[in-house]
């Protein structure tokens, strides 16, 4: 069967020409009129040496339009996200409007396979996570979906990179919590890569840091973007803004704090260090006003996602989305419209790397084995729709149109045996067959379904992609380091 990743999306128009130029216009006023608090002193002082106005009383910078355009304008348009394949296969261009799909984090519980309660997550829940996403075709990278509770701060980069890293070829991206962290995971990767060259001529390793809504950079934050900066490792810089909590309630003004929080971000990693690859990013939502709960799983998720996307697009920055999510607490008819309808919308905006597409449950607390198997499913049929219907002489298939005559079939020809593997999508899991045949197979729901799957592929026993030389050279040299990841 067919695996469908890159391909281009953008056929789906959120926000118009105009209305973008309206949110670049009014970002500009809010960097220049209200500006960014920066909490990191070695930030503001960055920001203050390139030109932006600060207010040393409470940590404001405010930022001339010239300047925020100068910044911006130095992030590389495309960043190449690489896997374990040095043939690329398993690569992803990330930037203009081709679409990938990958989990998300980070996750405090996890829902076992066959389960329908949660438990706190644990560092093992890495590797098994890391071991399904490698076979499951449709998840084009790992970012790391679940926090390790099992250990302390200081040892949970380490591991998370390490556990992930040892058991899927797929590109692996996750949050990082401390400096030291940071500079541990990237001389772990430059083991695994064989040198500090070899690692940044083919990154499968990237970070994410966060700016916090609205319009602040902060100490813990802004130092670990600029760590990342430095040693020119891939990192993304989304925002969060939520409407009427975090942002204003409208979907517009949502969008401009989203765009002045990751902009800002941009800036302080090209500041740093211009050049740096550097992903703009998107986890827009909104609140539930009743009780002021994050929600993960609503329409409006997809459409401020969409709109990020083509913001994106309007600035030729690569982007970091988000979709797929759900509020449900089981994978039931609400967790599948949820995720199906956010995917396909980012996806048809044209969003570079849309993680959290899979696994995740109960508003991004909860990552479900069974889920990631779903919506692998789910994401085979977005990229379908992605991939659009092609039209030329052999599609429309004129000849064999006449050959066959009203009335007749096109079951045996050679035709249709051409393009049978590669014209459809052909579901995994999804039930196809009659009553009768689905009744002796048991009358499975796709729940029983999915954890069969999961089931068949963590029976097996792990495999380490990791070299052994390098694991115990990993488990020597690099600290905190949790030996069995490495067995």
């Amino acid at each position: 069967m067919k695996t469908r990743k890159g391909l281009p999306g953008g056929q789906y128009k959120v926000i118009s020409e105009k209305d973008m130029m309206k949110i670049h216009e009014t970002s500009l006023k809010v960097f220049a009129e209200v500006g960014v608090r920066v909490k990191f002193s070695e930030a503001l002082a960055l920001f203050e040496k390139n030109g932006a106005k600060v207010d040393k009383s409470d940590r404001v910078v405010k930022i001339p339009p010239e300047m925020v355009t100068k910044w911006i304008q130095k992030a590389p348009s495309t960043v190449f996200l690489c896997g374990r394949e040095e043939n690329g296969d398993l690569d992803c261009e990330i930037g203009g409007n081709k679409v990938y799909f990958g989990t998300g984090g980070t996750a405090l519980n996890v829902q076992e396979s066959g389960s329908q309660n949660a438990r706190s997550s644990t560092l093992e829940d890495i590797v098994d996570m890391a071991r399904l996403v490698d076979v499951l075709d449709n998840i084009h990278f790992y970012m790391l979906n679940v926090y390790p509770n099992d250990l302390s701060k200081k040892d949970v980069d380490v591991n998370r990179f390490g556990a992930a890293l040892n058991h899927t070829r797929k590109h692996v991206i996750g949050g990082v919590y401390t400096p030291e962290g940071v500079r541990n995971v990237i001389k772990m990767a430059e083991f695994i890569a064989g040198s500090s060259d070899k690692l940044r001529e083919r990154p499968f390793i990237s970070m994410v840091t966060c700016v916090i809504s609205p319009l602040t950079l902060d100490e813990t934050y802004a130092e670990l973007t600029m760590e990342a900066a430095r040693h020119r490792i891939p990192v993304v810089v989304p925002s969060e803004p939520l409407c009427g909590a975090t942002s204003p309630m409208t979907l517009a003004g949502n969008l401009v704090i989203q765009n002045v929080d990751s902009l800002a971000g941009v800036m302080l990693a090209q500041m740093t260090s211009p050049g740096t690859p550097t992903l703009y990013g998107c986890i827009s939502s909104i609140t539930d006003l009743r009780n002021m709960k994050y929600l993960s799983g609503a329409v409006e998720m997809g459409l401020m996602n969409a709109a990020a996307a083509q913001m994106a697009q309007f600035y030729n920055l690569p982007i970091y989305v988000t979709a797929g999510m759900s509020d449900a607490k089981v994978n039931d008819a609400q967790a599948g419209y949820e995720s199906a309808i956010t995917n396909l919308m980012v996806a048809l905006a044209g969003g570079n790397f849309i993680h959290d597409a899979a696994g995740f449950l109960e508003f991004c607390m909860t990552a479900s084995y069974d889920k990631l198997v779903i919506d692998n499913e789910i994401i085979g049929m977005v990229m379908r729709a992605i991939d659009g219907i092609e039209v030329n002489d052999e599609t429309l298939a004129f000849d064999l149109i006449k050959k066959a005559g009203p009335g007749g079939h096109f079951i045996s020809s050679r035709h249709t045996r051409r393009h049978m593997r590669s014209e459809l999508y052909k579901p995994l899991l999804s039930d196809r067959e009659n009553r009768d045949r689905w009744k002796d197979d048991g009358a499975k729901d796709i729940r029983q379904r999915a954890a069969e799957k999961v089931r068949e592929i963590l029976t097996k026993p792990p495999q380490s992609i990791v070299p052994e030389d390098v694991r115990e050279r990993i488990k020597q040299e690099i600290p905190g380091v949790q030996s069995f990841i490495f067995e």
